[in-house]
C-alpha cells in the first residue's frame, strides 16, 4: 500500500484493478485522507479490517491527529469491510441513508458470508457490518481544522447512496464509485441513466483533481468522467435499441463494435455481465411502455 500525494495534505491509497479475492487482500478500491490540524478525516474504509489497519498505520507515520470522521462514498464490500478498524479508534462514520437499505438486506448478509470464504483470512467470523453513526438525508457539510468539506448525494446512480465528498479550499473531489479511471467499471444493479446524470453534474462542478473509487488520481477529471459516461451512454444506446427490437441479448451482444472500450482492463470481467444487466432493465422499461 503505497500513500500517494493529491494536494497538500491530502492522500490517496490506490487499489488494484482486479477482483477481490484472499491474494489480494480485497485491495480493489481506493480510499483517501485529509490532515488538519484538528484531526484527520478519512474517505472510505477499504476492503478488509487488514488493509484499513494497513491504512491507519500510513496515517500514523504522517501525524498523531486522530481519526475524527470516516465518509463512506457507498455500501459495497470492497469500501466498507474496513470501517470496524476506524470505529474502534472512536472514529464517526456518516453515509447518506439509502445504505441503510444494503446494509440491513438479505443480499449484505449472503455477501459477508460468501466473503469469509472467498476472500479468508482477511475476511472471517469476526468481521462485521458497521453502520453509519450520522446518516445524511441531504447534502451537508463538514469543517474541521480549518478545512470545508461538501459532501454531496448523486444517487440513485452506481448505488442509490452515492455520495461524493469534495475538499474546497484543494478542489479535490473524492468521486467514489461513480468514476472507475481507465478500467470498465461494474453497473451491477445500478440506475445507468441517472449514473449518467450523475456524471454530468460532476462535470459541472468542474474539479481540479479527481480521486476515483478505482483506478489511479486523475488530474483531467473531465476527459475521464466523460469516458466512463460515454461508456455508460453507449452501453444503453446498444441494448435500448436491442430491447425494443426484442432481439435476443447474446446476437444483440455479438454484433455491437467494442472496439472503442475493449483495451481496458476488466472488460472482458466485466462488460458482458454489464451489457445484459442494462439489456434486462431496458426490457422492462420497454414492456411497461417507458423510454429509456
Amino acid at each position: 500500500m503505497n500513500l500517494q500525494s493529491v494536494a497538500p495534505n491530502i492522500w490517496f491509497v490506490q487499489g488494484e484493478a482486479a477482483v477481490g479475492s484472499s491474494a489480494n487482500r480485497n485491495f480493489i478500491s481506493n480510499a483517501g485522507f485529509v490532515i488538519t490540524p484538528e484531526g484527520v478525516v478519512v474517505i472510505d474504509a477499504l476492503g478488509s479490517p487488514a488493509l484499513a489497519q494497513e491504512l491507519i498505520d500510513a496515517i500514523r507515520r504522517l501525524t498523531a491527529q486522530p481519526i475524527r470522521y470516516v465518509i463512506v462514498t457507498h455500501y459495497h464490500a470492497d469500501h466498507i469491510y474496513g470501517l470496524q478498524a476506524f470505529k474502534a479508534l472512536g472514529a464517526t462514520v456518516i453515509a447518506q441513508q439509502g445504505g441503510k437499505q444494503y446494509l440491513n438486506s438479505e443480499t449484505a448478509s449472503l455477501r459477508l458470508s460468501a466473503s469469509r470464504e472467498e476472500l479468508f483470512p482477511w475476511i472471517d467470523e469476526n468481521t462485521r457490518l458497521v453502520p453509519a453513526d450520522r446518516w445524511l438525508a441531504q447534502d451537508g457539510s463538514l469543517e474541521l481544522g480549518g478545512e470545508r468539506f461538501h459532501i454531496q448525494h448523486l444517487g440513485p446512480a452506481h448505488t442509490h447512496e452515492d455520495l461524493v465528498v469534495q475538499v474546497e479550499k484543494a478542489g479535490v473531489v473524492f468521486a467514489g464509485d461513480l468514476v472507475f479511471r481507465g478500467r470498465i467499471p461494474f453497473v451491477g444493479q445500478a440506475d445507468s441513466g441517472q449514473w449518467i446524470a450523475a456524471l454530468e453534474r460532476l462535470i459541472e462542478i468542474k474539479p481540479r483533481v479527481l480521486v476515483p473509487g478505482h483506478g489511479a488520481l486523475s488530474s483531467d477529471p473531465l476527459a475521464d468522467l466523460q469516458l466512463t459516461r460515454d461508456y455508460l451512454r453507449y452501453l444503453r444506446q446498444t441494448m435500448a435499441a436491442a430491447a425494443a427490437e426484442l432481439e435476443p441479448f447474446e446476437q444483440a451482444y455479438a454484433r455491437v463494435d467494442w472496439s472503442r472500450f475493449e483495451h481496458l482492463p476488466l472488460f472482458r470481467a466485466a462488460n458482458r455481465m454489464n451489457a445484459y444487466n442494462i439489456y434486462l432493465a431496458l426490457e422492462q422499461q420497454a414492456s411497461q411502455g417507458l423510454k429509456p
